[in-house]
């Protein structure tokens, strides 16, 4: 038999041998977590390397406080109204708008008078006439905006081979949307020390490669609004950056509007759901079925 005191002490040498296993558990599981997380890090800068032409994916563009991009934000229509400004005044001598009409601006950033008076200054072509020739006519509604350049050729040899893109769909085919062509808009600046730029480019740390064809288009007072507005180039970039996402999602504004409907129209089914199977479904849910078999199952009839 044992003592008490040898019984003690083996409970202390055991409690003791458990706090160092447990201090040893922990030590082991703390280096193979630091391991494992060694060995992620070195896995992620094997596939994503800091190199020395990281200018080619072009720099990351900061976020920018644009009201549409909100859950529930929707378009600034005076700046709509200004950006287009911008676009027709700047953007237009290159860039083409195929995917937009004249009557898309009506009840958007003009009124219908507004947008028929601006169609109207545009020459057209159209036919054939009775005599079966073409016609120049002024734009109405139903025309597209007018291209700049008639084909991509034309283009090309315009911009010393550089193709300028067709502007309609811009802010979705572009990684970071309008926060890239905010960034790109307003990101030219002389080349650091050891960077050369071909004759011909401009540079851009946005733009992937860092040297881009078109070059800056928009300085302080380049336009004027007629709402008073500053026009700064911060202010000038951001109403065409809005315009250019209007654009792209013109029916942005109505499908928040029905995602709003929606979401409370299906609370309240919700609720009702609820409310339904806790009071209307209560006595189902609670009933108690017994069964009280007859005490004499030979008795006869």
């Amino acid at each position: 038999m044992f003592s008490r005191g040898a019984f003690s002490a083996f409970k202390q040498a055991t409690q003791g041998a458990s706090a160092k296993l447990s201090a040893h558990n922990v030590l082991l599981g703390a280096s193979v977590a630091t391991a494992l997380g060694s060995g992620a890090s070195l896995y992620y800068l094997n596939q994503n390397a800091a190199h020395a032409n990281m200018e080619a994916d072009g720099l990351h563009p900061a976020d920018h406080p644009f009201p549409q991009k909100k859950l529930f934000g929707t378009f600034d229509h005076a700046s709509i109204r200004r950006g287009f400004h911008v676009f027709k005044e700047v953007c237009a001598a290159c860039h083409s708008l195929d995917l937009i009409y004249w009557r898309n601006l009506v009840d958007v950033a003009y009124t219908e008078e507004e947008a028929r008076l601006m169609a109207a200054e545009y020459q057209y072509t159209d036919g054939p006439n009775d005599t079966g020739a073409m016609f120049e006519r002024p734009g109405k509604l139903t025309d597209p905006m007018p291209r700049p350049y008639p084909n991509e050729e034309a283009a090309r040899a315009a911009n010393a081979g550089a193709y300028p893109p067709d502007l309609s769909l811009i802010t979705k085919a572009r990684h970071h949307g309008v926060d890239y062509i905010y960034s790109l808009l307003t990101g030219y600046s002389d080349p650091p020390a050891g960077v050369e730029v071909r004759e011909g480019l401009n540079y851009n740390p946005y733009f992937p490669g860092g040297a881009i064809a078109m070059a800056q288009n928009i300085f302080d007072g380049v336009v004027e609004f007629e709402d008073g507005t500053p026009n700064t180039a911060s202010q000038i970039t951001k109403d065409v950056v809005t315009f250019l996402n209007w654009a792209a999602e013109p029916e942005l504004d109505d499908r928040k509007k029905i995602g709003v409907k929606a979401i409370l129209l299906f609370s309240t089914l919700t609720a009702l759901a609820l409310w339904i199977k806790r009071n209307r479904w209560q006595t189902l849910k609670t009933r108690k079925i017994v069964f009280n078999p007859p005490k004499n199952w030979n008795r006869k009839n």
